[in-house]
């Protein structure tokens, strides 16, 4: 393992700042404790068989166990995609920080809902692309960056990786004022199936990994129209593709577990959306 990859992943475990292809850079938690001096050494387990990354999809993830304070599986955690939705959560800590009356109105349906007309108001009056510059520089994201300078209004174009969200989510969770904390993780609590716009957004981590989980998900290039409609379950830059569909699952495992698994895909929604769900399995059964 390169020495600039290890670097990499134990940032994630210090503080947050204040105010089918090979299994490539992944590694087991039996082998997580030897990143940093500060992760907490585990016992012996018996080797996992590898996660095996689907065909077509281009994938960027990690598991940060807050209890043992370790990455226990990770891969391409650099890669920068664009975000979709994800964004959503740097638009909606800038706005809670930066106002002392949060538009509820707004945060509510964006966050739970994925609402994208919520989303367009809060970025404008948050000053577009300078909500990325001030959110990178507050929670220390080195690979986080505004929309290209000819797309200013299109949020959905801010580069990300999975490394740097998993560092929101520590700053959400431990560093972030309770106003902003609560705020955010009620409504990733209270994620609806539907997205706003008839997408259901209850792929990846939903669909693979037991409840209870807080979740922001993210999908782009699938057109404005969802291929089936969604019904609610009854209770029970330069180097970013602008080109492939986009689907992302990240959020918390119950308030242990830090997951985020960043994909771009090749083949038609309900084929992605299958492929992303078997991936978060496979790597939640990684890293556990």
């Amino acid at each position: 393992m390169r020495p600039t990859m290890v670097a990499s992943v134990a940032l994630l475990l210090a503080a947050p700042a204040v105010a089918g292809c090979a299994p490539e850079a992944e590694v087991p938690v039996s082998k997580a404790a030897s990143f940093v001096s500060e992760a907490t050494p585990s016992p012996t387990r018996t080797a996992r068989k590898p996660v095996l990354v689907p065909k077509g999809v281009t994938a960027g993830y990690v598991v940060f166990d807050r209890q043992a304070r370790k990455v226990t599986v990770f891969r391409n955690v650099h890669k920068r995609f664009r975000s979709a939705s994800v964004v959503k959560l740097l638009i909606a800590i800038d706005h809670l920080e930066d106002v002392a009356k949060p538009d509820l109105a707004l945060l509510q349906p964006m966050l739970r809902v994925s609402d994208d007309n919520a989303a367009t108001a809060l970025w404008r009056r948050g000053g577009q692309g300078k909500i990325i510059l001030r959110m990178s520089k507050r929670l220390g994201l080195t690979d986080t960056g505004p929309p290209p300078a000819d797309k200013p209004g299109f949020w959905g174009y801010t580069a990300i990786s999975a490394l740097d969200i998993a560092k929101v989510y520590r700053y959400l969770l431990e560093k972030a004022e309770p106003k902003v904390r609560d705020t955010i993780m009620t409504q990733l609590r209270k994620a609806g199936q539907c997205g706003s716009d008839g997408f259901d957004q209850f792929f990846g981590i939903p669909r693979a990994v037991p409840k209870p989980w807080a979740v922001k998900q993210g999908w782009s290039g699938y057109g404005s129209v969802p291929p089936s409609t969604c019904v609610r379950a009854r209770a029970a830059s330069a180097d970013v593709d602008f080109v492939h569909p986009v689907l992302h699952t990240t959020g918390v495992l119950g308030d242990r577990y830090i997951m985020v698994l960043l994909t771009t895909q090749t083949t038609p929604w309900a084929d992605a959306t299958k492929k992303i769900t078997k991936l978060v399995g496979d790597v939640y059964r990684a890293a556990l």
